[in-house]
């Protein structure tokens, strides 16, 4: 039985196969009462649109697109790991492994009643060290009740992150690069998202890696490095410092998770200052526009049109946190990234839901992104610092 698909490099005839141009496609089963059933997700370079599909279904569609309208296409069974890669004339390969019981992977578990739980990158069942110190797991691998949310979030980070990291290593590869793939988090805090990656990357992609991990709390740092010794994360770091006077140097990847208001636009122009080849990042606490917005004591009357929006302190914050990322997503694609803006996990887990991910493109050309951001900066009358930061194009 088929627990997860990818469908990934597209070809010319993915527009006449959906009718728009889909970049990548996953597939995970899903529970149900009954038969198998799965979720599928489709995504263009700037929206993520949902199927829900029967066994049938996904077998004919595996059928049609796996090797013809996507080149590769990553198979999980609960048994093997199917990869099949086709070239630019057609010829399919087809390469098979064998999933190891106790490696973490992406099979899913069959609970009492037949019903079959979300194939997770962290398995549930399998004790993963971090999770158990961190009170997620206990000793067994069951999640801890309280601490689904937590899991089903760690686990959404590590799927868009797997969904890009084939792109960085061949820039890497590309660039002839063979030191281990760098990577920063920063405000990582407790750090739950920065073990989740030493663990996935390490344990399951066994791909040689360095993380740092940075915060501005000494004794939450003091506190993350201990973990990591206890859990023997070798090739895992923290250090105390600020975002924006950091310089430890060019990372493949920038990780921020809530890093709060300006820090994230800081975190964000080191990434592109230091040309980082991937970023994902979570925003938080977006003030800064919130604060300019208040029309009534402006003597200008340039945020006037937005009167209906901004006199409702709730409809206004959130206006102000969208219009915010939406600046920064609009940068990032000025300073050549592919961005996708994704919902991180359900709303009813966190508030703070939107994921921006940007893939740093290898051949990268103006556009019109950042003339777009400001006209809405100039429409709305604010400043925002990532914005600012990267006035001069650097």
């Amino acid at each position: 039985m088929i627990l997860s698909a990818t469908l990934s490099k597209p070809t010319a005839a993915v527009r006449e196969a959906f009718g728009r141009d889909i970049v990548r496609v996953r597939i995970a089963v899903r529970a149900t009462g009954g038969e198998a059933a799965y979720t599928a997700e489709l995504f263009t370079k700037t929206q993520v649109f949902h199927q829900k599909l029967t066994a049938a279904e996904l077998d004919d569609f595996l059928a049609a697109h796996a090797g013809t309208t996507f080149r590769a296409c990553i198979e999980r069974t609960e048994r093997e790991e199917i990869t099949l890669l086709a070239n630019k004339k057609g010829k399919v390969t087809r390469l098979s492994k064998p999933i190891r019981a106790d490696s973490g992977g992406t099979d899913a578990t069959l609970p009492p009643g037949g019903n079959r739980t979300k194939a997770y990158l962290l398995r549930e069942g399998v004790p993963v060290p971090f999770l158990v110190r961190l009170g997620v797991m206990s000793a067994q691998g069951k999640v801890l009740a309280a601490k689904q949310d937590k899991f089903r979030q760690v686990n959404r980070f590590l799927e868009y992150l797997d969904d890009i990291l084939d792109d960085v290593l061949a820039a890497r590869a590309k660039a002839g690069e063979s030191h281990p793939l760098r990577l920063v988090d920063f405000g990582s805090g407790k750090s739950y998202l920065t073990f989740a990656v030493q663990h996935f990357l390490t344990e399951i992609r066994r791909i040689d890696c360095e993380i740092t991990g940075l915060d501005l709390k000494e004794d939450v740092v003091a506190w993350c490095n201990a973990l990591a010794a206890e859990c023997g994360c070798t090739n895992l770091r923290f250090a105390a410092g600020n975002i924006a006077r950091y310089d430890g140097g060019a990372p493949d990847i920038v990780m921020t998770l809530h890093a709060c208001d300006t820090a994230t636009d800081h975190a964000l122009d080191y990434a592109v200052r230091h040309r980082a080849k991937a970023i994902l990042s979570v925003p938080c606490c977006q003030h800064e526009l919130n604060a300019q917005l208040d029309y009534r004591r402006r003597k200008d009357d340039r945020a006037a049109p937005f009167a209906p929006i901004l006199k409702h302190g709730i409809i206004k914050e959130r206006f102000a946190a969208l219009a915010t990322d939406a600046i920064r997503a609009a940068y990032l694609e000025d300073a050549g990234y592919r961005v996708n803006v994704l919902e991180f996990i359900d709303e009813s887990h966190t508030p703070k839901n939107l994921l921006i991910r940007a893939v740093r493109k290898a051949n990268a050309t103006a556009g019109t992104a950042r003339a777009e951001a400001e006209r809405l900066m100039d429409a709305l009358g604010v400043k925002q610092t990532f914005a600012s930061l990267r006035a001069d194009g650097s």
